[in-house]
Formats: C-alpha cells, sequence, structure tokens
C-alpha cells in the first residue's frame, strides 16, 4: 500500500522542478536583444558617449565587441562544460565554489532587479511626455503609467517563456528596421558633404573621457550572458547557446558600430562631440527629425516606448530565473522555486519580481521622488553589479579550465588565454566604474558610498550565507550551484 500510495505523488514533484520551453537560436537571440534595448541605446545612451567621445565612438564599440567576443569564447567552453541550469550562479559556483557562486548568483539578482526598475520611472517619463506632448492627451501621473507596465510584463513573465519570445522578436525587429532606416538616411544625406569627414576614428589610451566611455558602452552590451540561464527552455542547448552568444555579442556590436559611425557621418565628424554637449537628450530625436519628418519620428517615439516595454519583460524573465534556481537549491524560499503546471514558467518568481518592483514604485512616489532621479540609480547600480559578476565569473572560468587541464589538456586559446585577457580587462572596466561610481549612478557622494557598500554586501553576504548554510543545513550546502546531488 504505501509503494502505490507513494508512486503517483512522487513523480510530479521532480516533474515539477524543470522549466520547459522550446525557444530556438533565434528567439534566444532577440530575447538578448531585447535586454540590450537597441533604439533606447541609440537614443539614449549613444548620445552620451558621441559627448565623451565624438568620432571614436564607433571605435569604442568596436573594442568592446571584440574584447567581449574573447569574453565569449571561455564563456561558450564553460556553458558546453558545465551542463547544471543557473547561469553565472553555476559557472562561479563550479570555478570558485559554492560561497562564491551563492555570493555571485547575490549580484545576478540583485543586478537585474534594479536594472529592471530602471525600466519603468523611463518608460513612464516617456510615455507621459508622448501622451501629453505628441497626442495632446491629458496629464497622467508617471507613477500610473509605472504601475501599468508593471503589470504588463509580470502577465508575460508569468506565462510560458515562447509567449514572451515571441512579444521580443516582434518588437525587436521593428526596433533594428527603424535604426537601419535613420542609418540609411544619415549616410545617404552624408554622402554629398564629404568636408565635413564621414569617417571616424579609433580612441587612444590618452583619449579624456575614454575611462567613463568604456564604462557606458560596456552596459550597452548587458543581456547576453543570460543565454545560459534559458539553458531547460531552448532547444538543443549545447548548440543554441553558443551560436545565440556569438551572434548576441557581434550582432550588437555591429549594430552599434554602425550607428554611432551614421551620427558621426550625420553630424560631421569634428561636430559630432559638441553636437552630443549641446543636445545630449534631444540628439536621435531632431536628427531624425531634420532626416526623415515628423512622422517618422514620432513613429520612432512609439517604438522607443515599447522598446522599454521589451527591456523590461527580458530582464524580468532572467531576474525569474535566478530566484527560481536559488529558491530550487534551497538558499531562498521554497515557494519561489515552483513551476506552473500549464505554462512551465517560474511564475511565483516572476509575481514576487512584480510585487517588488510595484512596491518600490509606491515607496517612492510617497517619499516623492521624482522618476528622472531613480532610474539613473536604479540603472548605474545595477549596471556595477553585472559588471563585477563578470569579472568574477571571467575569473572563476580561468580558474576551473586551468584546474581541469592537470587532467584533461584542452585547446589553450579557449580555456586559458581568452579567458585570462577577458578576465584583465572586465577587471580594468570594472576599476574604471568604481573610480567613476558617482558618474555612472548620477548621484552624491552619500549615495555613491551606499549603493557601493550594498553592491559588496551582496557578495559578501552570499559568502557568508553559504558558509552559514554548510555548518547548519549540508544537504542544502551540497545542491548550491544547481549541482545534482
Amino acid at each position: 500500500m504505501v509503494d502505490t500510495t507513494e508512486a503517483p505523488t512522487q513523480a510530479p514533484v521532480a516533474e515539477e522542478l524543470r522549466l520547459r520551453g522550446s525557444m530556438g537560436v533565434g528567439e534566444l537571440v532577440m530575447s538578448v536583444l531585447a535586454f540590450a534595448s537597441p533604439l533606447t541605446t541609440v537614443a539614449g545612451t549613444m548620445p552620451v558617449l558621441l559627448m565623451f567621445s565624438g568620432k571614436t565612438t564607433p571605435g569604442i564599440y568596436i573594442i568592446m565587441t571584440v574584447m567581449l567576443l574573447i569574453f565569449s569564447v571561455g564563456f561558450v567552453k564553460m556553458s558546453r562544460s558545465i551542463e547544471n541550469p543557473g547561469g553565472f550562479y553555476s559557472f562561479v559556483t563550479t570555478g570558485l565554489g559554492k560561497p562564491a557562486g551563492l555570493g555571485g548568483a547575490f549580484l545576478a539578482f540583485f543586478g537585474y532587479l534594479f536594472i529592471g526598475f530602471f525600466a519603468v520611472p523611463f518608460f513612464a517619463v516617456t510615455l507621459q511626455g508622448f501622451v501629453a506632448n505628441t497626442l495632446h492627451g491629458p496629464v497622467v501621473p508617471w507613477y500610473w503609467y509605472a504601475l501599468a507596465i508593471i503589470a504588463v510584463t509580470t502577465f508575460l513573465a508569468y506565462c510560458r517563456i515562447d509567449l514572451s519570445a515571441k512579444v521580443l522578436t516582434v518588437a525587436m525587429v521593428l526596433e533594428v528596421v527603424s535604426v537601419v532606416v535613420f542609418d540609411v538616411a544619415s549616410f545617404s544625406t552624408s554622402a554629398g558633404h564629404t568636408a565635413q569627414g564621414i569617417g571616424f576614428s579609433m580612441p587612444w589610451l590618452t583619449d579624456a573621457g575614454l575611462g567613463l566611455a568604456l564604462l557606458f558602452a560596456i552596459g550597452n552590451f548587458l543581456g547576453f550572458e543570460a543565454t545560459v540561464i534559458f539553458r531547460d527552455e531552448v532547444k538543443d542547448p549545447d548548440r543554441t547557446i553558443p551560436r545565440a552568444t556569438y551572434l548576441a555579442v557581434g550582432g550588437i556590436g555591429v549594430f552599434y558600430v554602425v550607428a554611432a559611425w551614421a551620427y558621426v557621418a550625420f553630424l560631421g565628424a569634428d561636430q559630432a562631440q559638441e553636437a552630443a554637449r549641446t543636445n545630449t537628450v534631444g540628439l536621435f530625436n531632431s536628427s531624425a527629425g531634420q532626416l526623415l519628418g515628423t512622422v517618422l519620428t514620432d513613429v520612432f517615439s512609439v517604438l522607443l516606448i515599447t522598446s522599454v516595454l521589451a527591456t523590461m519583460l527580458s530582464v524580468q524573465n532572467i531576474a525569474a530565473r535566478y530566484s527560481f534556481s536559488l529558491a530550487t537549491d534551497g538558499a531562498l524560499p521554497k515557494v519561489l522555486g515552483r513551476v506552473h503546471q500549464h505554462h512551465r514558467s517560474p511564475y511565483i518568481s516572476a509575481l514576487t519580481i512584480g510585487v517588488l518592483w510595484v512596491v518600490a514604485t509606491i515607496v517612492f512616489t510617497v517619499l516623492g521622488v521624482g522618476p528622472e532621479a531613480l532610474y539613473p540609480i536604479a540603472s548605474g547600480s545595477g549596471t556595477f553589479s553585472v559588471l563585477l559578476l563578470m569579472f568574477i565569473v571571467s575569473l572563476a572560468v580561468l580558474v576551473y579550465f586551468l584546474r581541469r587541464r592537470r587532467t584533461k589538456p584542452e585547446p589553450l586559446w579557449n580555456t586559458v588565454v581568452a579567458p585570462a585577457i577577458s578576465m584583465v580587462f572586465l577587471g580594468a572596466v570594472t576599476y574604471l566604474a568604481i573610480m567613476n561610481y558617482s558618474e555612472l549612478i548620477g548621484g552624491s557622494t552619500l549615495m555613491t558610498v551606499i549603493f557601493m557598500a550594498f553592491t559588496f554586501a551582496l557578495f559578501i553576504g552570499g559568502v557568508l550565507y553559504a558558509l552559514y548554510l554548510r555548518k547548519n543545513r549540508p544537504e542544502t550546502y551540497a545542491k548550491l550551484g544547481r549541482e545534482k546531488v
């Protein structure tokens, strides 16, 4: 009797812990591109880079693309060697041990949580301005738009990942087409004005503002590393994840290089930096208006709004899967590790993130903190967390393959040289982030100290929590890093 009653209840529990999906290379790449938010980058961040670097901006994107492709070499090799779901959480655990792995997981979860929350006030003020100024509609308080977008993305994140992938694919195709139209118009207009100079230059180490430019540029690429977090939800992960990773990094890089070059071509190589300084916020709209007219500029404004929505959805999906992995291992409450029976999604984790964003929006509204003050802090602090994590991951990959080479010699480039180069590069950019943290979050000295201390406390807290689990809950400690026990 015992055997017959236990058998039906045991199997569904084991099955329930697995996420499911059928994303292919294209859908996975689009999910990554949504995180990078190409139109938001071209319209919002790229003018900031032009302000720092002028005609060397395309060259900075070339350098960043090459370096992140080198990072991807070790990253892809690791993804084929470590089949555990969990993304960077699993990578750091395997390379540097369970305490560091849990610290890295906390950095990932809170980093993506903050990056996602950046999109909430940014979306709100963008849509608020569009409705009031372009459509001449009523002035609705920003927090209503914020709560509405949270509801939409939480519903989509609650459902099967394939639905999110389809929504993101449509949004990304429209975004890419819009920027390509801008690029073509810019180069076409500039072709007869070669006196302005439509070329660009590579940056030098002595260039003023190079450090900040590299720091802002790497933030435009974040998201490609999340390909591994969807391991259980893609078809043939050993082929899909590597292809999607290289396509994402290379595609984002080429896209940004051409868009930055289009800016330089239209504004003029020698005038681009001054134009960006004079009109940083409105540079894209004013340039698009001159090139394409007001109608297409209004269309671009709508696509910018959907771009922010796509970014937020992509981030929510990623953060929910880190929460799910930690809950599955017992490091967070087990309820966060539940899988929806129909959608096969981490629906409780997705709902929890939506609730956290709602609470944060309400709290900041009650405190009277405006959206303009919120999104640089959320974006900057989240970007720094993920950047620090990428440096730790590059170290973990190098250590793992150096250790494995003792018994299993493998190609030197994939396992030692490329990981070492990426570790040095990401270490240098992390140092720049620490030195320029106040500019990164756009905050005061006090805010800089608070948020930087919080970021390092996340990693240290994860290490200490893992040591506590090792002593008091060894069965939970054994599962950390999504390892099978």
